[in-house]
């Protein structure tokens, strides 16, 4: 009997229609019913030996809130009997509702119940339990999770022991993970957990990857690229890499429309079994980045949110290093341009933040001189070595791509039809701030702001504590433009100060946007004196 293994995942909505994922055990036909009389089918598509369905619900009405259900071959399979949880719910709100918009990034798979987490509580399971014990209650209109969804390059005492039953873990990439099957296990390791499967059932959620999907540093340069493209397991790991961020994540990023005109999708579901397509695919993603796009555009009602790959578009050659591609820099200024006064919010998720700590922002650029040959080729190969030692490869490492976002959110946000807020979506650096920029001789009318929050589940060293700190002090930024002058760095195009944090801990953000008003609340999980968790508001303020 056709079972589920994964989900299911309430991905995309619009209000009308909405797409459910699931995994299954089995090829069968796999069915969203809604309570409202709303529904949805379609038959499994096959991935190296795995069964998946995204299935299109069509017929829902907005400003309700409808229970749903999963069949499977006709056979109920969620919720599950006896489940602890709430009926899972497609909400279809109105602009006139406003927007809740929740977000963060780092999620190492929490311990099986009743094991002992080193990290402290993880941010998705307070959510969810939150919202399961009023379910009526405030909850978000859509979750982004801003990369590392899963680590490839730092797998559980569980999934270790798994591997070691596979293959040898002398052999490289030892512990890590090295292909598809090994990619499916931390997928089922971390949204199996119970209360973050019943979240994903019930909240809309967007997805971007970052380093960790992959590995740690994922394209930090064209050396870094060559050393890895020189050894015998890299090639496997990324296109399987590639490949389950496809199936497991950015499926559920597009709308039915988008999936209707995908051919890639198309050629997947056409065939018995998709894995060559979707390993022609990967094998093209890495041959000719450009040639695929992963960033991608939601509306909701008057927000515009922007999710932006910032790590498989880049330019790695040290002459013309960019963030963005320039197929992916048009993509997003035409984004952030179409029509302008359709939208009262803009949001850019990019997992890398904009506006770091002043000491590191100058480090990086300074770094990005010394390895582009400032200082002559000795200190082009110190650089280097210190690029990849330090996780120099944030915006500020790529000083004309930061230069161009900077400029881009200045025309966005300046003359008839700005935004109210145009803000800045990151995760990564394992703490949380709010940052806002000013120009030199403008003041867009945007009210704009860099908002970083991570982990939601991860450790936080002291030394991570302390550096970043000390990062965002007055010593450390005259420091850091001494490090900028050796690297004859030109000044930055924008100027800007931290105004809330840094925070450290399981965290999430939340902006509720309604009408040109904006208002954003940090919340970090916390464990009671009675053993019990929730989520402290830690910061409450106004943007607009």
């Amino acid at each position: 009997m056709a079972g589920l293994r994964l989900g299911p995942l309430l991905r995309y909505t619009d209000g009308s229609c909405a797409t459910v994922w699931v995994e299954t055990n089995r090829p069968c036909t796999a069915e969203v019913r809604c309570a409202d009389g709303a529904r949805g089918t379609t038959r499994t598509f096959q991935v190296a030996g795995h069964h998946y369905a995204l299935v299109p619900v069509s017929g829902l009405t907005p400003g309700t809130s409808t229970e749903y259900e999963v069949l499977l071959d006709g056979t109920r399979a969620w919720p599950p009997p006896e489940s602890p949880f709430p009926p899972s719910v497609i909400t279809s709100p109105t602009e006139e509702d406003g927007l809740r918009v929740a977000f963060g990034s780092c999620r190492w798979a929490a311990p099986p119940a009743g094991g002992k987490d080193p990290v402290g509580p993880d941010a998705l399971d307070t959510l969810s339990a939150r919202i399961a014990a009023a379910p009526r209650g405030e909850r978000p209109d859509v979750l982004l999770l801003l990369g590392d969804q899963v680590y490839a390059d730092e797998v559980s005492d569980a999934t270790r022991q798994w591997i070691s039953g596979r293959r040898d873990l002398n052999e490289a990439p030892g512990d890590q993970v090295a292909d598809y099957e090994e990619y499916t296990r931390l997928y089922y390791e971390s949204w199996l957990d119970p209360e973050v499967r019943w979240l994903l059932s019930t909240v809309p959620s967007c997805m971007i990857f970052d380093d960790h999907d992959v590995i740690d540093d994922w394209n930090t340069s064209a050396a870094w690229l060559a050393d890895m493209r020189a050894t015998d397991w890299w090639r496997e790991r990324l296109m399987s890499g590639l490949m389950s961020y496809w199936v497991y994540q950015q499926l559920g990023n597009l709308s039915p429309d988008e999936l209707a005109a995908d051919p890639l999708y198309a050629a997947v579901r056409e065939t018995p079994d998709g894995t060559d397509a979707l390993r022609d695919f990967a094998a093209r993603a890495d041959a000719e980045p450009a040639s695929v796009r992963w960033s991608y555009r939601r509306d909701f009602g008057r927000t515009r949110l922007l999710m932006v790959d910032s790590r498989a578009a880049r330019v790695l050659e040290e002459d013309r290093r960019t963030m963005l591609d320039p197929g992916e820099a048009a993509w997003l200024r035409e984004q952030v341009l179409d029509e302008r006064d359709s939208y009262d919010h803009l949001l850019i998720g990019t997992s890398l933040p904009w506006l770091l700590p002043h000491l590191v922002h100058d480090v990086e650029t300074w770094n990005a001189a010394m390895c582009g040959g400032e200082r002559g080729a000795r200190w082009a190969q110190r650089g280097e070595r210190i690029r990849r030692g330090a996780d120099l490869e944030h915006w500020s490492a790529f000083p004309s791509s930061f230069d161009a976002l900077a400029d881009l959110i200045a025309e966005a946000g300046t003359g008839p039809g700005a935004p109210a807020t145009i803000s800045v979506l990151s995760g990564d650096v394992h703490h949380a701030y709010v940052a806002e920029p000013s120009w030199a001789g403008r003041a867009p009318d945007a009210r704009v702001a860099q908002l970083t929050c991570s982990p939601v589940h991860n450790s936080v060293p002291p030394s991570i504590r302390l550096g970043f700190r000390f990062g965002w002090s007055a010593l450390a930024r005259a420091l850091g433009r001494r490090i900028a002058r050796h690297g004859r760095c030109a000044p930055a195009a924008v100027s800007w100060r931290k105004t809330g944090g840094p925070w450290f801990g399981n965290q999430l953000m939340t902006l509720t946007l309604r009408g040109r008003s904006a208002r954003l609340r940090l919340e970090q999980a916390r464990t009671d004196r009675g053993g019990g968790i929730a989520l402290r508001t830690a910061m409450e303020r106004d943007l607009a």
